[in-house]
């Protein structure tokens, strides 16, 4: 029996879509174009994953893909301010799936599955928290960099630095609208210096610890004029600096 061209099946589809969508604009039928691009899209969708039981894995990608669209149609206009989320979430399922799949090879699709999570979470939250979006965000995206750092603590140790500084600026987005400027750079430094202090910790990078009491010594003094004793602290700290490099000075000299 000979199979039917592909060519044919998309030729039909087509003019049964636009058939449809004239019934449609005359008036005969209310929503037809969009049940019947809908189903197109989710029919398609369907097909695509089922070539992952053949062991084809990339057909993840435009399966959860369509499915998603094909959703995204189907949505009623109640919940359509979630279409966004719905249509990343679809993508990111995908990144998901392949990650799992095999998670010694695939790691690398833990970025942009953390990623396209953290916009379709946007999106939700922006209906509701929109204020605290950019921390979702970028929370979300440093999330994934931890995430990849697991998945081998040794190799992939690198991904503790994005991942750390990406959640100390979603923590700012959340300080700069509580505190002044000052302080919000405090906590940013301090969560820097959090940062390098797990490299130097988990990974034995020695020379993490430098970066880690510098931006620890400015983030204190930034948090710390929060308090009444801030003027004390810097007072303190000026002396000691500059005794400690006179000390330095006397007693290499000789």
């Amino acid at each position: 029996m000979k199979r039917i061209d592909l060519r044919i099946m998309f030729g039909i589809m087509l003019i049964l879509g636009g058939a449809l969508a004239l019934l449609e604009t005359m008036g005969y039928l209310k929503n037809a174009s969009d049940i019947f691009w809908g189903g197109v899209f989710v029919v398609a969708g369907l097909l695509f994953l089922s070539l992952l039981f053949a062991g084809h894995w990339w057909s993840a990608f435009p399966g959860f893909t369509l499915l998603a669209l094909g959703t995204l149609i189907f949505l009623p206009e109640s919940l359509d301010g979630f279409g966004g989320a719905v249509f990343l979430g679809g993508i990111a399922l995908s990144f998901w799936y392949v990650y799992f799949l095999s998670r010694t090879d695939r790691w690398w699709a833990l970025i942009p599955a953390g990623v396209l999570t953290a916009l379709a979470l946007v999106v939700i939250a922006s209906e509701r928290f929109e204020e605290y979006s950019g921390a979702v965000f970028l929370g979300g995206i440093g999330l994934a960099f931890f995430l990849v750092y697991f998945t081998n603590m040794t190799e992939r140790w690198w991904a503790l630095i994005p991942g750390g500084v990406l959640s100390t600026l979603a923590g700012v987005t959340i300080a700069a609208e509580r505190f002044g400027e000052f302080q919000t750079a405090g906590f940013f430094f301090f969560g820097l210096a959090i940062t390098f202090l797990l490299v130097a910790l988990l990974a034995k990078m020695n020379w993490a610890y430098w970066p880690a009491l510098v931006l620890g010594i400015m983030g204190f003094l930034g948090i710390a004029s929060l308090l009444d004793f801030a003027n004390y602290v810097w007072a303190i700290a000026l002396i000691a600096a500059g005794g400690f490099i006179l000390i330095r000075f006397f007693t290499t000299s000789r």
